[in-house]
């Protein structure tokens, strides 16, 4: 058990607390269905979500909050409504290569 070896790479460390953050906005059935939604749509309003999810706004603002903090959707708001589209790359990106070089680095 000596053998331990300190983890040092502050590069790495931050790539998996990214990831970690962003694997625990996925972990979560009413965010994946949001996602789901607003890859179907290009741009959906709070109501709309409400009433597709199924759920109190002050709950689907939490997991829009949660969302947003992953950078998984962006948010646009017009007046006094705020409207909800995908963001393309950082999906794109949760998808990568990247991930798969982390636990596979003889394939990259």
């Amino acid at each position: 058990m000596e053998n331990f070896i300190p983890f040092t790479d502050l590069s790495l460390a931050t790539t998996f607390s990214d990831y970690e953050n962003k694997f625990k906005a996925l972990a979560d059935q009413k965010r994946l269905h949001i996602l789901n939604l607003l890859c179907q749509q290009k741009k959906i309003s709070v109501a709309e979500l409400t009433e597709k999810v199924g759920m109190p706004q002050s709950k689907l603002s939490y997991h829009l909050k949660v969302l947003l903090d992953a950078n998984f959707i962006l948010k646009e708001t017009q007046g006094t409504w705020s409207y909800y589209t995908i963001n393309e790359k950082e999906i794109n990106h949760i998808l990568s290569p990247e991930l798969c070089c982390l636990f596979r680095p003889t394939c990259c």
